[in-house]
């Protein structure tokens, strides 16, 4: 395999696997890998899909604890192309398919009410909050709502996954009022909930969410995982989901 155009191999924690990064382009952060973590996935067989994948780190994850085929889904051509080779060089091909479309816009292969699991780690910011743009185009695009909204994503997740399948999400704690009201309106009923911190001292800057699709009301909030401990250092907590030690 040949990198290109300052791309990177680098290491997915927790995993035997590397995934191909660039400066570039938006690398993956440990709310994708958590997200992978922290969602429900059947084991032995099914389908799981992932929006707004980037650069294919999430169905990486996924492939660790799931033997279900897995799609994932980005808009941006460098990225999805990224993704791709990632998925031929940890020989996962045979289980991951990468596809390029605008959530919005999704080809006819991909059939709704069909998935198991429908995850995503969304732009985080709304399209008008211009003072944290980025002047890359390809970090705006991942990190605000320029082509597609929190609305569009619950939407289309909750037409892709099957009646009682699991819609996950991770977000910033201050959409997730948001993140409920649309959940319900799209028929998405929040189930779990958990919120990371940086460290104990510090107020939570991450929440993992999921939710099933027609379920009954009844949300569980997990313990609070706090990132750092005093010394500076993981937590032992935090290590066991994220470095699986």
């Amino acid at each position: 395999m040949t990198l290109i155009d300052n791309e990177r191999l680098d290491y997915i924690p927790g995993t035997s696997y590397s995934i191909i990064q660039s400066r570039d382009v938006f690398s993956f952060s440990m709310d994708a890998v958590l997200l992978g973590r922290f969602v429900h996935v059947p084991i032995q067989k099914g389908k799981l899909i992932d929006l707004c994948s980037g650069n294919g780190i999430i169905g990486l994850v996924l492939s660790e604890r799931s033997k279900a085929t897995i799609i994932s889904v980005e808009l941006q051509e460098r990225l999805h192309d990224m993704a791709q080779r990632s998925v031929l060089y940890n020989k996962k091909q045979e289980q991951i398919t990468s596809v390029q479309s605008d959530i919005k816009d999704l080809p006819s292969s991909i059939i709704k009410g069909s998935y198991d699991v429908v995850t995503c780690n969304p732009p985080y910011f709304k399209a008008n909050e211009q003072s944290d743009q980025n002047q890359n185009p390809h970090f705006t695009i991942a990190r605000h709502e320029v082509h597609c909204t929190l609305a569009d994503i619950i939407q289309t997740a909750s037409s892709l996954v099957k009646q009682k399948g699991k819609v996950a999400l991770v977000h910033r704690p201050e959409r997730l009022t948001d993140i409920i009201d649309l959940m319900r309106q799209y028929r998405i009923e929040p189930k779990r909930m958990q919120l990371i911190q940086p460290n104990q001292a510090k107020e939570a800057n991450m929440v993992l969410i999921e939710g099933i699709k027609d379920g009954k009301p009844g949300l569980t909030c997990l313990p609070s995982l706090s990132v750092y401990g005093e010394d500076g250092r993981y937590t032992k907590a935090f290590r066991e989901v994220y470095e699986r030690t």
